[in-house]
């Protein structure tokens, strides 16, 4: 059985738990999980559909809510938000005795903002503000639109976990962003404390094999499915490598000396979706300092299990750059495949944000209101 405290201790990365809901703030469950070695938890519209989608937990507060007049969307950020506040309470010890390094928690933007860097602006800024809380990170979506959101929260001061990265290209302007917020804050306040400002960078693995095997069985060839099942790994070891190029040199010890905090690469879609793969696979060969890896809580429990514990992370960067060349020869385009995803990713959060306001209409229904 592995420790996961051996994850941070002993390997520099910190294991956080991809999933909230009301029932594990009252009953301890995720408590218990920070007891266990969690050290931060993100959110997304996803994780709220089937936390509010299922059980009894949000009802009274719906009730509550709508009898006073709120819409269900209002509704909806309103009980989101109170979770969030939740595990920002228990994960605030962590925070306190990490020196600020850990203990968030992410509460992302609603997904109709995507596109839009003007709205991502200001719909961080007024989450940052309402909650109030050093642990909070506000989630933005990697898009062109977001990157130029980001580079504007982060000279605000703010911490942000960018979401929905599954390309090189893109991660290179995420970190790009974020270089560049610090300095306009440093620039623009000689006596700012940049160690106040945090950041992730959420690159996401699973969904990448997931597009990128499905391109190579339809090219049918041998040589095409020799490369099945390697792509997602060999790609964030080749974004840690780009994390370590960026992170270093005269550019980044001017504002390290300033203060400033590292834009951790933050491994996200980290359960295993293909059957054939192992259940740790997206954890085991990833891990490694300044890192993140966020999971469910059933990808967690396997590797407490099953999973093994080593630098992995650029044990062979040589390796997965063969990979990566590999499967661009077989005839697959990664920078297609990262924005086929991207669209794909913003998209499935739109759905199931659509999908949640729908459930909790026919909730209201059901409770004897009429909802707005």
């Amino acid at each position: 059985m592995i420790d996961l405290p051996d994850l941070h201790d002993r390997f520099g990365q910190s294991p956080w738990l991809d999933n909230l809901r009301r029932d594990w703030l009252r009953d301890g469950t995720l408590a218990r999980w920070v007891g266990d070695g969690v050290r931060g938890v993100t959110s997304n519209p996803s994780i709220f559909q089937k936390a509010m989608g299922s059980g009894d937990a949000y009802d009274a507060q719906l009730a509550q809510l709508l009898e006073a007049g709120s819409s269900v969307e209002d509704a909806y950020w309103t009980m989101a938000k109170d979770d969030i506040a939740g595990a920002l309470d228990i994960l605030a010890p962590v925070h306190e005795q990490s020196g600020g390094a850990d203990g968030f928690v992410s509460l992302e933007l609603g997904p109709d903002v995507a596109h839009d860097a003007e709205r991502s602006i200001v719909g961080a800024r007024g989450l940052h503000a309402e909650i109030d809380r050093p642990n909070l990170m506000v989630k933005v979506p990697g898009t062109a639109e977001g990157v130029v959101a980001v580079r504007q929260l982060t000279a605000d001061g703010l911490s942000i976990n960018v979401t929905l990265i599954f390309g090189l290209t893109r991660y290179a302007e995420v970190m790009e962003a974020y270089l560049a917020g610090l300095e306009e804050r440093a620039a623009t306040d000689p006596s700012a404390d940049l160690s106040t400002v945090h950041g992730v960078a959420s690159f996401f693995v699973s969904r990448v094999d997931s597009e990128v095997d499905a391109r190579l069985e339809a090219l049918g060839s041998d040589e095409a499915r020799r490369w099945r099942g390697q792509t997602a790994v060999a790609q964030a070891q080749a974004a840690y490598q780009q994390f370590r190029e960026t992170f270093r040199g005269p550019r980044w010890d001017a504002l390290a000396a300033r203060g400033a905090q590292v834009q951790r690469p933050l491994w996200a879609s980290t359960s295993t979706k293909n059957p054939a793969y192992r259940s740790t696979l997206y954890v085991d060969e990833l891990i490694g300092p300044d890192t993140v890896n966020t999971m469910p809580e059933a990808t967690l429990e396997a590797f407490r299990t099953a999973g093994t514990l080593a630098r992995t992370i650029d044990a062979d960067p040589a390796a997965a750059r063969a990979v990566l060349a590999g499967v661009g020869s077989a005839g697959v385009d990664l920078e297609d495949v990262a924005a086929t995803l991207e669209a794909q990713g913003v998209e499935l959060f739109a759905k199931a944000h659509r999908e949640l306001l729908a459930t909790l209409r026919d909730s209201a229904v059901a409770l004897g209101l009429t909802p707005a």
